[in-house]
């Protein structure tokens, strides 16, 4: 008896995906009517709502990779430590090397894409929790951008910094949607990605390799990661090694994208989530520090908002497994 495996959410009905868009939608509004009310002075105009969409697709370019690895089951503790060491091998690329914006560019996605590599391979062939696998490299990581950045920050020129600006941040951002949309919806990648993560016993059953395409979802996180480095360097103009995963403070925002995308899979546009989850979570932070709230205030309430927003577009069917 042959047995099914998860439709792509790329094959969902309009009906479905219209009220997807309705959802995001009306909490992108609430979210700023809310602050626009309470601060209507300091908040929420066009150019503000620009600026916190530019800030966004930081973290959403980020998180559209990791949307690979999370819909699998697994998880990456090592992003922040991606990101900086990324975009230190990018920044001395680009100028202590006199490389320029191919420097950047090159640095940063082959970085990114080499440390996602290494953390699927680890995954794979120890087979412990990926957490605990990511954790461990994690600090790896922040040595090696602590060597690369010889104990000092990293600035990148100013004449470099163009792939943080309008209008090539936004350009940058929409070619990695492109590629992650294509990946997802157009691919083998995206549709064992989808089987792996529906059912892994299933999808071995079907003569899939799991173990190599865990590690290309890795791989691919890892490359978009990069590509979130080029843009948070370029945005940001200097990147700084930490050690002792202090790293870790870099994970959340990507990884609360993320969540969007997973709760709004079933409505088949989980990529499309991501980035207007991404503005939402953006509109929630500016919109606290408009108000003038302590950073500790603004991250409970802000980790509580987004647990509240998931929890209401998840509905777990009876009898199925949280993971």
């Amino acid at each position: 008896m042959a047995t099914s495996v998860a439709t792509k959410p790329g094959a969902m009905s309009q009906s479905s995906k219209l009220k997807g868009y309705l959802m995001l939608l009306f909490m992108v509004v609430l979210s700023w009517l809310i602050f626009k009310i309470i601060t209507p002075g300091n908040f929420g105009s066009p150019s503000n709502l620009l600026s916190y969409f530019q800030s966004s697709l930081i973290a959403a370019v980020g998180a559209m990779g990791f949307y690979f690895v999370m819909v699998m089951g697994m998880f990456d503790f090592s992003i922040g430590a991606n990101i900086m060491l990324s975009a230190i091998v990018g920044c001395v690329f680009a100028s202590k090397f006199g490389m320029g914006y191919p420097g950047l560019v090159i640095g940063c996605v082959i970085t990114g894409t080499i440390v996602g590599i290494i953390n699927g391979m680890f995954y794979v062939r120890l087979r412990i929790p990926s957490m605990i696998v990511t954790t461990g490299l994690a600090l790896v990581y922040e040595s090696l951008a602590n060597f690369f950045a010889g104990g000092s920050s990293q600035v990148l020129p100013s004449n470099l910094r163009a792939l943080g600006q309008m209008p090539l941040n936004i350009i940058l951002a929409f070619v990695a949607f492109c590629i992650a949309y294509t990946l997802l919806n157009y691919t083998k990648i995206g549709t064992y990605t989808y089987a792996i993560g529906s059912n892994e016993f299933v999808a071995k059953n079907m003569g899939i390799n799991v173990d190599k395409f865990k590690v290309i979802a890795f791989m691919i996180s890892g490359a978009f990661f990069g590509i979130m480095a080029i843009i948070t360097i370029s945005y940001g103009s200097s990147m700084l090694a930490v050690t002792g995963m202090q790293s870790m403070s870099r994970n959340f925002v990507p990884t609360m994208g993320c969540f969007f995308g997973m709760a709004f899979k079933k409505y088949g546009i989980p990529l499309q989530a991501i980035v207007i989850g991404e503005f939402v979570i953006n509109i929630i932070f500016y919109g606290f520090i408009a108000l003038g709230a302590p950073t500790a205030v603004q991250d409970v309430i802000t980790g509580l908002a987004l647990l509240i927003i998931v929890t209401l577009t998840t509905q777990v069917e009876k009898g199925e497994i949280v993971k």
